[in-house]
């Protein structure tokens, strides 16, 4: 036996190989001087060289040795013919070589049909094989393959295809003629679709290169004829340098862009490179470096625009006015940073647009909700395939001038991922004493920033990071009263729906009547988007009716239909029965039910908080989705109310006896805060006094344990929502009474607002009679309220 590297000898083929190892050798030897035959078997690892039997596969072949031939350096060249599969039995050492006993197999096989239509296919497929493939020839491998024996055929077409050595391994150890025909016909349908995908790759490959070569030799052409014609290429050049010296760049940005203009003269046209650098040059181009929009100055003008496009507002126009009046005062003033903060449907981003209008600068929007990758805002380096700058420049570019009003929109919206965070890219473009010189990662160059007016909005101030907030000046924009809401539906929503439906104003008339029905029982919200809405529900139930009435005769003509007048009635037929219920009609005193006042994004909000009372051991469950901070409120309110037991008539150990109950509807909603203290405290003492709360009286505050009343936020949005739902007295902490003048004076007026500092004032205000205090003990005697309950003391 001699074990043999890197291929597999199949029977029935002729294979030439140099035998080099000494083992090897002395086998041939040994074989030449006795019957010629040789035992083949291939080796598992081709890099070892002196294998061990268990090192060489089992299968192999007998070999008759036809001819060999001593090379001159001791190598033997040597000529083999396979005879027929063999296993290896066992395995012997003799004097250097091995020696194998080898059982050989014998199949008979059947002919038929199944083998007949099995072996046309192998020669089919074999044929189409060679016709794929260049390394084989076609006549000899057909010659070949011209036999009866099924065995032979599977062998013949093994041992000529372009398989691995494992594969061919496992080829041989099919003994049975069928199976073995079966798995090269399997090969075959494996090796023809490679060849074909081959050849489909290298025939795609070959018509790119003749288009380039085409196209390079067309563009050439085209060069010599423009020389001929004295149109050279430079002109190109010529008028891109002519417009970076008109562009008006700074030093850096002129020498980048003079830089990259050499660069791009050496370069050959065809090259992606290029490409690359005439993109850069012509961003450099487009952005705006010296055009600046003429500012309107006048005053009066632009509190005209500001009045016509905004109804209310004031603090905002104020602010407005104050900037234009600076820039008339100073000749290179830095630019302002506003941030507008405000539930949805106030008119944030429509006042950025009359902010344009009124100073007769361009307006831009870049909205940054969802964004979450630092690149939208400073570009991507060149080096990237598809590189652009960020949106900042993309804007200028749009914008056309230095000094845009750029409106950021929902800047509270922005998140961060592992691509970076776009808010601490914002940092330096919203920095007045860094944005003078921005570097965008595209460009590379500083670009000026500081002439830019950037209004910044959002509905909430806590997801903005405080390092940006610092850089803005925070402009709050609470909710709009019922008079501002007419006022608003009556100069613009009804107007702009009219026109939209395509009505005209003698089909249609709203009615204060009608107007005041919507607001109250259709909508409630802090701006005016809903209002807007069922605004236009009703002119298109009109345009319908309008449509309906005319006369179908092909002309227009002018329909003959009695004028919608929109009151209160006709209102509800519009638009079925009302959504929200005036509290005023269901209000009545009840015991444990208390009316709180509540911030929201989107306004205030009316929140009733529900207290009962049952037996138990003097348990307080708090539900309805409250977070930590009102959870602990309800906490000291309880432990005001054990405190104040005496006061407010109740035994020492009143809570021994009972459970407490404190639920705030709708209980979905998550709720959390300090400002329901007071609110939670009067439903306890109500629930334990059984003395009902007014239910016309809406309260908000902070409480301590001793029964203090703290300071709240959102004052107006909450008084807003108080007014709104019909409340007329509201009791707040004595020092938010330096908030007052936020609140418009038509709420002032109309609404009672009572400050209070402590828990008793609240419950004289809020209860429906005074809780009477128990009788104090006559001196050396203990009531039954008073005497405390034994404890058991555990040591």
């Amino acid at each position: 036996m001699m074990p043999i590297r890197d291929v597999v000898i199949f029977p029935f083929m002729m294979t030439p190989f140099v035998v080099g190892r000494e083992s090897s050798v002395r086998a041939l030897e040994e074989a030449l001087a006795a019957d010629k035959k040789i035992f083949l078997a291939t080796q598992h690892d081709a890099s070892v060289d002196e294998p061990r039997p268990d090192e060489i596969y089992t299968v192999g072949t007998v070999a008759n040795i036809v001819q060999s031939l001593r090379l001159p350096d001791g190598n033997i060249k040597v000529l083999v013919e396979g005879v027929e599969r063999g296993k290896i039995v066992s395995v012997s050492e003799d004097e250097g070589f091995f020696r194998a006993v080898v059982k050989t197999f014998h199949f008979k096989v059947e002919q038929g049909s199944q083998l007949e239509a099995l072996t046309t296919r192998v020669t089919t497929l074999f044929e189409q094989y060679v016709k794929l493939s260049q390394n084989l020839n076609y006549e000899t491998m057909i010659a070949a393959i011209r036999v009866d024996e099924p065995g032979k055929l599977a062998d013949t077409v093994g041992a000529n295809l372009q398989l691995t050595i494992e594969e061919k391994q496992e080829l041989l150890e099919i003994f049975d003629p069928i199976d073995r025909l079966t798995r090269v016909a399997e090969m075959l349908d494996i090796e023809i679709e490679k060849l074909n995908v081959d050849r489909t790759i290298q025939g795609r490959v070959k018509r790119q290169m003749e288009k380039a070569q085409k196209e390079y030799y067309l563009n050439e052409k085209i060069k010599a004829i423009q020389k001929e014609l004295g149109r050279g290429e430079k002109s190109e050049f010529d008028d891109l340098k002519k417009k970076i010296e008109a562009a008006g760049m700074t030093k850096d940005a002129y020498d980048k862009a003079i830089a990259e203009l050499k660069r791009l003269e050496n370069m050959p046209p065809m090259s992606a490179e290029s490409t690359v650098s005439r993109n850069y040059l012509d961003w450099l181009l487009a952005v705006p470096w010296k055009k600046k929009s003429k500012e309107i100055r006048d005053l009066k003008f632009a509190q005209e625009v500001l009045e016509s496009d905004h109804y209310g507002l004031e603090k905002i126009k104020e602010r407005i006015l104050e900037f234009l009046a600076v820039r008339r005062l100073v000749k290179n003033p830095k630019g302002s940073i506003l941030l507008f903060v405000g539930p949805p449907g106030v008119g944030k981003t429509s006042l950025g647009m009359s902010i344009g209008k009124a100073t007769g600068r361009k307006f831009i929007r870049m909205s940054l909700g969802g964004v979450r990758d630092e690149a939208e805002i400073r570009g991507h380096r060149r080096t990237y395939i598809g590189a652009l700058p960020g949106q900042i420049i993309q804007m200028m570019k749009k914008a056309g001038t230095r000094n845009p009003v750029f409106m950021l929109d929902e800047i509270d919206k922005m998140s961060m991922d592992f691509r970076g965070d776009p808010s601490a890219a914002l940092l330096e473009v919203l920095d007045p004493e860094q944005n003078y010189m921005f570097v965008d990662h595209y460009l590379d160059v500083e670009y000026d920033l500081s002439q830019v007016f950037f209004i910044a909005t959002a509905n909430v101030l806590h997801t903005i990071p405080p390092a940006l907030q610092d850089r803005m000046e925070v402009i709050r924009l609470s909710g709009y009263t019922e008079l501002e809401k007419m006022e608003i539906a009556k100069r613009f929503l009804v107007r702009k729906q009219t026109e939209n439906t395509g009505l005209k104003p003698e089909q249609i008339e709203f009615q204060d009547e009608g107007l005041q029905m919507l607001i109250q029982s259709y909508t409630r919200e802090a701006g005016v988007r809903n209002l807007e809405r069922e605004v236009g529900n009703i002119c298109r139930k009109v345009a319908r009716n309008v449509v309906n009435a005319m006369k179908d005769d092909g002309k227009e003509t002018v329909p003959d239909v009695a004028k919608a007048v929109v009151t209160g009635k006709t209102v509800i037929e519009y638009l079925g029965p009302q959504k929200f219920r005036d509290l005023e009609l269901e209000k009545h005193n009840e015991i444990g039910a208390t009316v709180g006042l509540a911030w929201t994004e989107v306004g205030g909000s009316i929140l009733t908080t529900e207290a009962t009372i049952m037996e138990g051991r003097g348990k307080l469950t708090t539900t309805g989705k409250l977070g930590d901070v009102m959870q602990e409120s309800a906490h000291a309110a309880m432990s005001y109310v054990r405190s104040r037991a005496h006061t407010l008539g109740l035994a020492r150990d009143f809570y021994r006896h009972l459970d407490i109950h404190v639920h705030v509807p709708e209980g979905a909603i998550p709720k959390d805060g300090p400002s329901a203290g007071i609110t939670l405290a009067t439903s306890i003492c109500s629930a334990l006094t059984s003395i009902p709360v007014r239910a016309d009286v809406a309260m908000t505050g902070e409480i301590t344990v001793r029964g203090r009343v703290l300071a709240i936020g959102g004052l107006k949005e909450k008084l807003l929502a108080a007014h709104r739902h019909g409340i007329r007295q509201v009791i707040l902490p004595k020092d938010n009474e330096k908030d007052l003048p936020d609140i418009p004076e038509n709420i002032r007026k109309d609404m009672t607002l009572d400050f209070v500092t402590s828990m008793d004032e609240v419950l004289k205000l809020a209860l429906e009679r005074e809780v009477e205090p128990l009788p104090l003990p006559a001196p050396g005697t203990e009531t039954a309220a008073s005497k405390p309950a034994e404890e058991n003391v555990t040591h």
